[in-house]
């Protein structure tokens, strides 16, 4: 493993301490040569270490001149900007180790993927188009991503990403040309976005074998599960009350057979819910009451007969005190008591929550360079510099 120094600051010409807190040193220490291994010179690895170092302690909006300035004359601007936006180093080695490393740390109970909206002014970075957001139910002008997360009831941090590019990006030369998207770029769906990065993440990777929680608001959950379902990965999706499901649950006689919307299933199953506690793990932790109940149900396919991918659970949450709309779930893990399954639901929250207390903090959206590498590279490093805070809020 490659030898890395973690104090960069220390040089020569002068000395100014680390402004880190030393939990975050501590973290640091220990990630950084695993984190970095892939990068073959010093000079990147100084360079990486700078700009870790400005996410996680420059004031403000993590733009690359303020990481710049960060470090004082130690790493210039025009040095940091080659180094993410226009170097060559590959970041998917990064990432995967960043993945087992938190693995080897924490009990990770499940991947949870998200959506990510980056709202941009310009035109000109990579993905960027004006588009309606049906999660938000507006239109923006942003880029459009896909994260999978480690995620325990304890801390999240995100492992891997997919920028999604549409037709308008991907069938301009020009335009690909000018933010050196690679050829074996090619369309897709969002549902193709979300598939590929999540089988990359939980099957190529190698990662402990851990449920998948899709929870994206913009791709519809029964579809996944037809394009993507694999008996070897946990799945609980994400579902609309539209969805049309076929009822094979003996314990619903009114409705067995029956082919109906998933809410109208789940209005059916009132009797059959059931009280799931779970306690925040925050400080100011409080246990929480849903109601949840279970129905299998299949997919119909073409011709009346079930979908390939065979006999499914579907979950209805909704809080105990009948606040808010009933969530529905879809999943494959048919034995799973509907309490386990309320909690995985959970952890897609705590990826929220984390992502405003700690993401936003560190840049994830403050990338302005306009480069397809680029903005890779940059949403690595800040992924490897919140999974810093948050284990540092971990250690003793």
């Amino acid at each position: 493993m490659t030898c890395v120094d973690v104090h960069p600051e220390t040089t020569g010409r002068a000395t100014f301490p680390p402004a880190t807190p030393p939990s975050r040193e501590r973290v640091l220490g220990e990630l950084a040569p695993r984190l970095l291994a892939s990068l073959k010179r010093s000079d990147q690895h100084r360079k990486a270490l700078y700009y870790l170092r400005g996410l996680l302690e420059a004031e403000g909006r993590k733009f690359i001149r303020t990481i710049a300035a960060r470090s004082g004359d130690h790493v210039s601007e025009q040095n940091l900007h080659h180094f993410v936006s226009s170097s060559t180093w590959d970041w998917v080695p990064m990432r995967r180790a960043l993945a087992h490393h938190l693995t080897s740390l924490t009990h990770v109970q499940a991947w949870v993927a998200r959506l990510l909206i980056i709202p941009k002014s310009g035109q000109h970075s990579v993905g960027v188009e004006r588009q309606f957001f049906p999660s938000l139910g507006q239109v923006l002008n942003a880029q459009r991503a896909i994260g999978v997360w480690a995620a325990s009831e304890d801390m999240t941090a995100p492992v891997n990403w997919r920028l999604h590019l549409t037709h308008t990006w991907l069938e301009d030369h020009r335009r690909r040309s000018q933010v050196a998207i690679p050829d074996d770029v090619g369309p897709e769906t969002l549902t193709e976005c979300l598939g590929a990065v999540c089988m990359e993440t939980v099957l190529a990777w190698n990662l402990a074998p851990r449920p998948l929680v899709v929870d994206t608001g913009e791709v519809e959950g029964a579809t996944f599960i037809q394009e993507f379902a694999d008996p070897g990965i946990p799945l609980l999706v994400r579902a609309d009350g539209g969805t049309s499901l076929t009822v094979t649950d003996p314990l619903l006689p009114a409705g067995e057979g029956q082919t109906m919307p998933a809410d109208q299933i789940m209005a059916m199953a009132r009797d059959l819910r059931r009280p799931a506690n779970w306690t925040d793990r925050r400080p100011d932790s409080a246990r929480h009451t849903h109601l949840a109940a279970t129905v299998r149900v299949t997919l119909p396919a073409a011709g009346g007969s079930a979908a390939p991918c065979g006999v499914l659970t579907l979950l209805g949450v909704e809080d105990a005190g009948g606040r808010g709309r009933t969530q529905l779930w879809l999943s494959n893990m048919i034995s799973a008591q509907p309490a386990l399954l309320v909690r995985l639901t959970r952890l897609a929250d705590k990826v929220d929550a984390d992502f405003t207390d700690i993401s936003e903090k560190v840049g994830m959206r403050d990338f302005t360079g306009r480069s397809f590498g680029g903005w890779h590279r940059h949403m690595t490093l800040a992924s490897a510099a919140h999974a810093i805070v948050a284990l540092s809020h971990r250690a003793p």
